[in-house]
């Protein structure tokens, strides 16, 4: 048995900066500005960090954060809906749609998420694509602020199923040197996708297991993923 685990922005689809068009205007509801977010990297970062750092950056008190986060998380929900609207704006990144369904269909795979979303950005970024039952077991950006944490998250999860999956049977796919670094932190599969932000070149100096400069070849993926 393996279980397969996918990061969403950049990998999955494209939402096209609905993400940080929600987050904007979720801080500066809760916390009185969005501080530099225009020209902060979002790329391979959790929900919590993201606004931690922005605003710990913009002298917002530790404390005052904290007792914001679930306000802010609540308001970040209501203006993603907004923002991605009828779902046109989600973009299923190529031969996403194919392989998550065939890796679905088998007897020896369970296909899960993780990634920087909270569960509801996930939830409302993915429901247009009708991929969103499909994911089994998740780890998400509210869980914990460090996502090499999430893949541990994610292995409890799976045992609640009656899967105990040990790290090296755990394969994580993403598209950014920070999704090879959450895979590399706990002993499990990278797979590093060159359909976000991060050049092909600078994927490859990460040295993940397997590098694609996209999903669309989907039977090679395939069978690259669940070889031997």
């Amino acid at each position: 048995m393996r279980l397969f685990l996918f990061d969403i922005d950049g990998t999955l689809v494209s939402v096209r900066g609905a993400g940080r068009a929600a987050f904007a205007r979720a801080l500066e509801d809760t916390y009185g500005t969005a501080g530099a977010i225009q020209q902060f990297d979002f790329r391979g970062r959790t929900d919590l960090s993201i606004v931690h750092e922005l605003m710990t950056a913009a002298g917002v008190h530790v404390e005052r954060i904290r007792a914001g986060l679930d306000a802010c998380f609540e308001a970040y929900a209501r203006e993603l809906t907004v923002q991605i609207g009828d779902g046109s704006r989600v973009h299923v990144l190529p031969g996403v749609d194919a392989i998550v369904r065939r890796l679905g269909q088998r007897d020896d795979v369970v296909v899960g998420l993780l990634t920087g979303n909270i569960e509801a950005g996930a939830r409302i970024k993915l429901t247009p694509t009708g991929l969103w039952p499909l994911f089994r077991v998740a780890a998400y950006g509210g869980d914990d602020a460090d996502r090499r944490c999430l893949p541990a998250i994610a292995r409890d999860r799976a045992r609640g199923l009656g899967y105990d999956f040990p790290f090296d049977r755990i394969t994580i796919i993403g598209d950014t040197p920070l999704d090879v670094a959450c895979a590399r932190s706990c002993g499990a599969v990278a797979v590093a996708v060159a359909t976000g932000q991060h050049p092909t070149d600078e994927l490859a100096s990460c040295k993940p297991d397997h590098l694609f400069s996209s999903l669309a070849d989907v039977d090679r993926v395939v069978s690259l993923l669940t070889a031997p």
